[in-house]
Order: C-alpha cells, then structure tokens, then sequence
C-alpha cells in the first residue's frame, strides 16, 4: 500500500477548502485559480499538479462526497433507519459548508442532481409494491417521490442553519419515510 504524504494531503485539503469558501462568497464564475491558490496559502503549481483546472477541482470534490455517502449507506444496511438518518445528518453537519454551498448557495446545480439520483438508488432497496400499502404503485414514483423529499428537506435544513440536531431530522424524517414505505 502506497503511503500518502501528509503535507500532499495538507495541500490538497487547503486547496478544497479554499475553493468552497471562494465558491461560497464569489460564484464559480467569478473564482480563479490563483484566488484559490491565494486563499489556501500554496503556489498556483501546486493546484495543478493534483487538478487540471478549477472544473476538475469542483468535479472531483463532488465526486468524493457522493462516494463517501455511497459507501456510508453500504456500511449503514443493517442498521435502522434513524440510526442511519442520524449518521447522514451528522455528515452534513460536519461537511457544512460545502454542502450548504451546493445545495443551497447555488455552487454547483448539478450536484442537487447527482444527490437526488444517489438518493433514488439508494432507496431502491426499500421500496416494496408487491404487496402492503403500496401494492400495485408505480416504484419508480415512489422512489422519485421519497427521494426528492429527503432531498428537499436536507436543502431546508441547511438553509435555516440546522435549526434540529441530527438525531432529531433523523426521527422525524424515519417517521415520515415509514409511514410512506
């Protein structure tokens, strides 16, 4: 197993954070390379050793942030549903800013598009028409239903600057999406 160097991590987290703080007061537009190079203290080489441009920086931070969720849900399928909501709830909360910029700052519209789209696959598991309460819906409408949902709530309680703790969204929403599955 390759060993990472500490200061590339450093480097690369510095880079990341500055490109979401800049994402967040300027728009994706209006920021450079060299104010993220700036605003996280390293040389403009630096970025692009790891990044090709700020495109590719955005791309790949969303892409790390879907697969985490991804690979928390995995980790998550034996567990019930509020313990898993809660631990979603807590990784929001402690990734604030980045999602709070891409959900609700307009930082990267489709990163709303690519939640939601992890969120129906997710959710695929769950949903049961074959017999119950939903019994002869549509799966599709169901999963698009619930997920968009979840979706919309998350983007609300960003928005009011996590007006519940985690394990309370966690509660509330598992009550919500039992009733409906």
């Amino acid at each position: 197993m390759k060993k990472v160097d500490r200061r590339i991590l450093k480097s690369q987290e510095a880079i990341k954070k500055a490109c979401i703080e800049l994402l967040n007061e300027k728009g994706f537009d209006k920021m450079t390379i060299q104010d993220i190079s700036d605003r996280a203290n390293v040389n403009r080489r630096t970025i692009y050793l790891h990044y090709s441009d700020k495109f590719d920086l955005l791309d790949k931070m969303i892409e790390e942030h879907i697969i985490h969720l991804r690979q928390m849900f995995e980790s998550l399928l034996e567990t019930d549903i509020i313990t898993a909501g809660q631990t979603f709830f807590e990784y929001f909360e402690s990734h604030y800013l980045f999602f709070s910029t891409m959900m609700v700052g307009g930082g990267a519209p489709y990163f709303r598009a690519q939640y939601l789209e992890l969120s129906v696959e997710l959710l695929k598991t769950e949903v049961d028409v074959s017999e119950g309460k939903n019994q002869g819906l549509d799966k599709n409408i169901i999963l698009r239903f619930v997920a968009a949902a979840y979706v919309e709530i998350v983007e609300w309680w960003l928005k009011e600057g996590m007006p519940h703790p985690p394990r309370v969204m966690a509660e509330q929403l598992g009550e919500l999406v039992e009733r409906i599955l």
